[in-house]
């Protein structure tokens, strides 16, 4: 039996087109291929991680990764937008349970601190290899965030994003106009050393007698404010480092709010 060779048009559209090669960014490709091929095959076959797919037509008619492709078909690849709508045309269904959840690979410790900062839920040790990485996105639902483009390519990592920036304050921006977050900034709510909640803590507790040895001295002289980390325990009272961080998280939101055009 001979095998037949196929062949296949594609468009990627948007930012998709960081993925290509120069010569095949905002064109139509031709693709050949011998056998049966889906959707998702062909997509990352040309390194663009399906997680970072948000719509795709075949002929005109929108479709899932599963769909297997034939001879002569045309296929064009979007990113994830938001302000188009089309109707007739269903974009990719993913689970959004997990809400903005995330987990990071272990290059983007500094990303995970920021989000921290922000309040929002970035689960990160530095420890994890790349398949409990993707093991905790798929059981957790957690948006994963990384800069290698195989880690998303796994079957089971349902939401992610690659990030563009190499600088961490431009990531944590990429990251929050990305997914629309800029508006759901809480900062000061988690902890930036273990993901965990933050909490008050008042002087007349049991818990303040119980952490007031901890305290230095000379903070304890003028500080009457203080909150402590469900998770670790860590005590955290409004100092120089507040100040910081203060200064950065408002670098942040002022960038947020350009980019909405507020």
């Amino acid at each position: 039996m001979v095998a037949v060779k196929s062949h296949v048009t594609i468009r990627f559209y948007g930012e998709l087109n960081d993925f290509l090669d120069a010569e095949d960014r905002q064109c139509d490709i031709d693709s050949y291929f011998y056998g049966i091929r889906s959707v998702k095959d062909l997509i990352e076959s040309f390194s663009v991680p399906h997680v970072e797919v948000d719509l795709i037509l075949v002929n005109g008619d929108s479709a899932g990764f599963e769909r297997i492709v034939g001879d002569r078909d045309r296929v064009s690849v979007y990113p994830r937008f938001c302000n188009i709508e089309i109707d007739g045309i269903k974009k990719i269904h993913r689970s959004e349970q997990g809400g903005s959840r995330f987990v990071l690979d272990v290059h983007l410790g500094t990303l995970a601190r920021y989000l921290r900062l922000l309040g929002f839920d970035a689960d990160y040790d530095s420890l994890r290899d790349d398949p409990e990485i993707a093991r905790i996105a798929h059981e957790e639902d957690r948006i994963l965030l990384t800069r290698d483009r195989r880690l998303l390519m796994r079957n089971s990592v349902e939401r992610g994003r690659i990030i563009r920036n190499k600088y961490p304050l431009l990531q944590v921006a990429e990251v929050l106009e990305h997914f629309g977050l800029c508006s759901d900034i809480k900062p000061f709510t988690r902890c930036i050393q273990c993901n965990g909640i933050i909490e008050p803590i008042t002087l007349d507790s049991q818990e303040y007698k119980d952490i007031e040895g901890q305290i230095p001295p000379g903070v304890k002289s003028w500080c009457k404010e203080y909150q402590r980390c469900r998770g670790c325990g860590k005590i955290y009272w409004r100092g120089s480092h507040y100040d910081n961080m203060a200064r950065l998280v408002d670098i942040i939101i002022e960038r947020c709010s350009k980019s909405r055009g507020i």
